[in-house]
């Protein structure tokens, strides 16, 4: 049974292959079938009527040129035998009637003086004789036909009748009519063996014009399709390197077909999406400057801001409780508020250095536990968080950046999943592999896509968040310039798991990084979203 699947599984690999192969020049197959089924058709349509045409005209001329010899040798010569001859005499009028210039072979049929039928033929005993001749021609032959009201002058009681045989592939005319007026019986077998030699001869002509019309056809159709599918190729090509961003790329446009037309509509679209990308690119750019400009505008006001709510709190925190019970709540309302602000704009910078593509690394070789243990001790998570890491495990990383991502992961667990949140590491390979689980409610499988986006706040099975909506979101940045990843997915025994990869070591895509810098290439971070 295993042979047998592999065996069928490497059979649908090649036909996908076959057919993928197909697929590739489908266009150009279906014109050169197209152009041959046509081409076909009319060479066999047109063969076929010529061959039915010319059948006919041979078999009618030989025909009408045969029975009209034998008629007027039945006239001439049967008509003056006695009314009873006797056999010599029929074979002896039967010879001269076969000597015609359509040398067809006769046999003479009467009754003689003892009223006994006699026959007699052109080819003697062993040659045409009666049992040759279909019942039916014979029955048609002896058959007394009307003469007509009165009988009317020139009505002949007796036709000739004539029919075509077929005996061991040889195709015979075979004829009789009985003289006016009674007495002999006259039957005629004209071999059309030439006439069938030359008909043949005329189909195999026929059939091989076919051919060559096909051959010729699929020539034709073959350059044809070169011909329409040259432009086509070239559109394509110049699709995918519109697709690939080259937004500058034209075809040349020659003619005033279908397919210029189809060209100039390429180069109008191409130069319109151009255009728009350009237009969208300088207001992207505008909206980061803008957010730039204002984010480092806000952060002078806000340390003055910060600086007298710092002076409120402390207030808050004396002894001597200076600070009148009334206003107490609305005094830490600014604290929280103005300590979010400061970070709602702190992350916003940080944003608008990713996507100007200014964020760097500054790497160092850290104790991956020794610096988780610090970003949960500097924030007093200690109590709420559960660390599972050996130490030991060191990698070539920027300390800042880890720190953000840390502190993002376990602080959206502790915020949304409650604790205790479990952190694990471990080494998978070249890469050092950081799990933050929580215990709570897990995410929505319609959230799931979208929890790194920016300004994403969660669903209704999750609280609302009182943050920014860019956390995750500069965590995964900083994950992408270190060259990893972070995903996020439910833990089937329950709570949500965000995994951290990152490489061991980070130096080469912060040297890689550095000479693209240098040389003014493209500025654009490496974990740019």
């Amino acid at each position: 049974m295993t042979e047998r699947q592999g065996g069928s599984r490497g059979w649908a690999a090649a036909r996908r292959a076959v057919l993928s192969g197909l697929r590739f020049t489908s266009l150009r197959l279906r014109v050169v079938v197209v152009f041959g089924l046509v081409a076909l058709t009319a060479a066999v349509s047109a063969s076929a009527i010529a061959y039915w045409l010319n059948r006919e005209a041979v078999l009618t001329r030989t025909q009408d040129a045969v029975l009209r010899d034998f008629q007027q040798e039945m006239q001439n010569r049967a008509g003056s035998l006695p009314a009873r001859p006797n056999q010599n005499e029929l074979q002896h009028t039967a010879g001269q009637m076969a000597d015609s210039s359509q040398r067809f072979t006769v046999l003479l049929v009467a009754e003689d003086t003892d009223g006994e039928t006699v026959s007699g033929g052109s080819g003697g005993l062993n040659g045409f004789s009666l049992q040759d001749v279909p019942e039916s021609l014979r029955t048609a032959v002896n058959k007394r036909q009307s003469t007509g009201d009165g009988g009317a002058a020139g009505d002949a009681p007796y036709h000739l009748f004539w029919q075509r045989t077929v005996d061991d592939g040889t195709p015979y005319l075979v004829a009789g009519t009985r003289v006016i007026g009674g007495g002999v019986t006259g039957y005629m077998l004209k071999s059309l063996e030439p006439e069938a030699k030359d008909l043949n001869s005329l189909a195999w002509s026929l059939g091989i014009a076919s051919g060559l019309a096909l051959i010729g056809s699929a020539l034709l159709a073959q350059a044809a399709a070169t011909t329409v599918l040259k432009p086509v190729h070239r559109l394509g090509v110049a699709a995918r390197r519109l697709g690939e961003g080259r937004l500058d790329t034209r075809l040349a446009v020659s003619g005033t077909d279908e397919l210029a037309d189809l060209s100039r509509t390429f180069n109008n679209a191409a130069e319109a999406l151009e255009k728009r990308v350009d237009d969208m690119a300088a207001r992207d750019e505008a909206s980061r400057r803008f957010v730039a400009d204002m984010s480092h505008e806000l952060r002078t006001p806000l340390t003055a801001i910060t600086a007298v709510t710092e002076v409120l709190e402390e207030e808050l925190d004396s002894e001597s409780g200076g600070l009148d019970p009334m206003i107490e709540p609305a005094v830490r309302l600014v604290v929280s508020e103005t300590r979010r602000l400061n970070s709602l704009v702190e992350n916003l910078m940080e944003v608008t250095r990713f996507d100007a593509g200014t964020a760097r690394l500054v790497l160092d070789d850290v104790d991956v536990a020794d610096q988780i243990t610090h970003c949960i001790d500097a924030r007093a998570w200690l109590d709420a968080v559960d660390l599972d890491a050996e130490r030991g495990i060191h990698a070539r990383l920027d300390p800042r950046r880890l720190d953000v991502i840390l502190a993002n992961l376990i602080g959206n667990a502790l915020k949304h999943g409650g604790s205790p949140v479990r952190v694990s590491v471990r080494e998978d390979g070249d890469e050092v592999v950081i799990q933050v689980r929580d215990h709570g409610p897990g995410i929505p499988e319609d959230v799931l896509p979208h929890v790194f986006d920016r300004f994403y706040k969660a669903s209704a099975s999750r609280p609302r968040s009182e943050g920014s909506g860019l956390g995750l979101s500069i965590a995964l940045e900083n994950a992408h310039i270190h060259g990893g990843e972070i995903t996020a997915a439910n833990s089937p025994e329950g709570g949500a798991v965000f995994t951290l990869r990152l490489p061991n070591d980070g130096s080469p895509l912060a040297e890689a990084d550095e000479e693209e810098r240098r040389a003014g290439g493209d500025t654009g971070s490496r974990g740019s979203a």
